[in-house]
């Protein structure tokens, strides 16, 4: 069940295709549309989100094809028996020809502000909304917590990704693996996504190594002893039987100049206790922590006094609240479509995003037109991708973290603070005002 670029068409809702057979049948499927990818609100006590998962659009949209045998399954089916002949041609002779406009990953962004806007013709704009969905939600979702992890943690501390167990696939792993990094992150246990993203794995070490040393060898301290032979910069996991002996008797080797011991790591118990006393014995030891940590706990071991250096996150970080972004068109034609839904009504038109800045930090974001024009205010979204050909220059881990940092470190307090936190206004443009309310009045008219 792993997925292979060359399978990427049928990685798809279904009805995305029986939309897309009946434009064809309609001779609606070369209009031009526009769908743009945004989040109504979000997540429960989160001030803002950090945009993340473009790449993977982009080289989706630049490998997405349909082979003879993909086609033949999907007639198989019966599903598609009475759609146009031409439905079959269009999907062979696929290529993506649209255009993509995307807010930069690592921007800080709020509800209802568009991260990505597709520009195609309608069938294929269609198409392709259940993986940008999949990919900016969570992606977005996890380089969020990582921004949130490292705002609360400090630029000192080490934080590591620990989540592929935890994640929601194996793909979703190497994702979150490149999220967290892109988010603020120092490093990644995931082999493969670090080998992915040319980066250093980093890790230390399980209670099953302590447990199977001690009952063959005889004791704790062997396990210590073999695993910082072999490994003598990883730090060691020191709470599998009692804490505070395992760092007594490490404290030993180390005075007696039989070990130079770089890190240790607590998994479990009071981790502010524990952690000061092995502080107490191991004064130039980095001290890690893990187990189901998040920016919360990690703000409460903060101000208990808890003597850590480092964290490793993971279940928290890969899983939690979503992102629930949502993909709606918005023109179609040339003409601007809004959904009136109670409760799930959109904004008409294609929009942009304009920024002002005071004195570096976000004072307000204005929804606009991209007829708009505010010289005052830097507009975010921009074009990624021209009839097809991806027009992105490749990005950095690094470049991209940084641009994380610059963006949260732009927010204003009340943004970032864990406790009800408030996003900076995100006013409404007058022009697009105008235009919902004369859609408005148009969807009365239609019913």
């Amino acid at each position: 069940m792993t997925v292979t670029p060359d399978e990427y068409s049928l990685l798809t809702d279904l009805y995305q295709l029986t939309m897309a057979a009946c434009y064809v049948k309609e001779g609606l499927d070369t209009k031009r549309a526009s769908f743009e990818l945004f989040t109504r609100k979000l997540p429960d006590g989160f001030g803002y989100l950090v945009a993340m998962g473009l790449t993977q659009v982009l080289e989706y949209l630049e490998q997405l094809k349909f082979s003879p045998e993909q086609i033949q399954y999907l007639q198989s089916t019966g599903i598609f028996d009475h759609v146009s002949d031409r439905f079959w041609d269009t999907l062979l002779d696929f290529q993506f020809t649209g255009d993509v406009w995307a807010v930069p990953e690592g921007t800080v962004v709020f509800a209802n502000e568009p991260i990505l806007r597709v520009e195609a013709p309608l069938w294929q704009a269609q198409l392709v909304e259940t993986y940008l969905l999949n990919t900016i939600n969570y992606q977005t979702l996890v380089a969020t917590r990582a921004a949130r992890l490292r705002d609360i943690a400090g630029a000192e501390a080490t934080l590591l990704e620990f989540g592929t167990r935890r994640a929601f696939s194996p793909q979703a792993s190497l994702w979150a693996a490149r999220a967290a990094l892109a988010g603020g992150l120092d490093a990644t246990s995931n082999v493969l996504a670090a080998l992915k993203l040319g980066e250093k794995p980093s890790g230390t070490m399980a209670h099953s190594l302590v447990m199977a040393m001690k009952a063959i060898e005889g004791s704790e301290s062997d396990a210590f002893t073999a695993f910082h032979q072999s490994f003598p910069g990883a730090p060691l996991l020191i709470d599998t039987y009692d804490t505070v002996a395992a760092a007594t008797d490490l404290a030993s080797k180390v005075n007696a100049g039989e070990m130079e011991l770089s890190g240790v790591r607590l998994d479990s118990g009071d981790l502010v206790s524990l952690s000061q006393q092995v502080r107490s014995l191991l004064p130039d030891v980095q001290i890690f922590a893990s187990g189901d940590l998040d920016e919360y706990e990690i703000a409460r071991l903060k101000a208990a006094g808890a003597c850590i250096d480092g964290y490793g996150l993971g279940t928290r970080l890969v899983t939690g609240n979503p992102v629930n972004g949502v993909y709606k068109l918005v023109e179609i034609d040339g003409i601007p479509t809004m959904k009136q839904s109670s409760g799930k009504s959109t904004y008409p038109g294609c929009k942009q995003v304009f920024r002002r800045f005071v004195d570096g930090e976000i004072q307000s974001d204005t929804l606009g037109l991209v007829s708009d024009d505010f010289e005052d205010s830097q507009p975010l979204l921009q074009l990624v991708c021209q009839n097809g050909k991806n027009l992105q220059l490749p990005e950095t881990l690094a470049a991209i973290r940084h641009r994380t940092q610059t963006n949260v470190a732009s927010l204003p307090a009340i943004a970032r603070q864990l406790q009800n936190p408030q996003s900076p206004p995100v006013m409404v443009s007058e022009s697009l005002q105008k235009l919902t309310l004369k859609e408005e009045g148009r969807g009365k008219k239609g019913n």
